[in-house]
């Protein structure tokens, strides 16, 4: 599987972005979708994942309440909406892919990483 994470950008405090993350290969349907951000100086962290049929989603505590992961497997993309950004969600984000649903939140486990896409949030 590759992944191709689009949609990065510079936003002021409170507005919204919406990141996609586009999939080669057949097998797509079978990976569970996952999100992670690493900003400057810090660790890769967790964001959000999504089961293969998107009927299960998960969020890290920072981003829940504001941040939407969703999917279409007809179209092999994985979206990340982004609401109420703030400052501290300055970071390059990345899609990620692990067979795995239970096991996605963890960095170590993850089986694809597309490539980072930058977002930028001014106060």
């Amino acid at each position: 599987v590759q992944l191709q994470a689009s949609g990065g950008g510079l936003v002021q405090a409170g507005g919204s972005l919406r990141l996609s993350c586009a999939a080669s290969g057949r097998t797509f349907s079978r990976y569970a979708m996952g999100w992670f951000r690493q900003a400057p100086g810090r660790e890769r962290e967790f964001v959000a994942a999504i089961s293969w049929s998107g009927v299960e989603t998960y969020y890290g505590s920072s981003v829940k309440g504001r941040f939407t992961i969703s999917r279409d497997n007809a179209k092999n993309t994985v979206s990340l909406q982004m609401d109420s950004l703030k400052p501290e969600d300055t970071a390059v984000y990345y899609c990620a892919a692990d067979q795995s649903w239970s096991t996605l939140r963890s960095e170590s486990a993850v089986d694809y990483w597309g490539q980072g896409t930058q977002v930028t949030v001014s106060s």
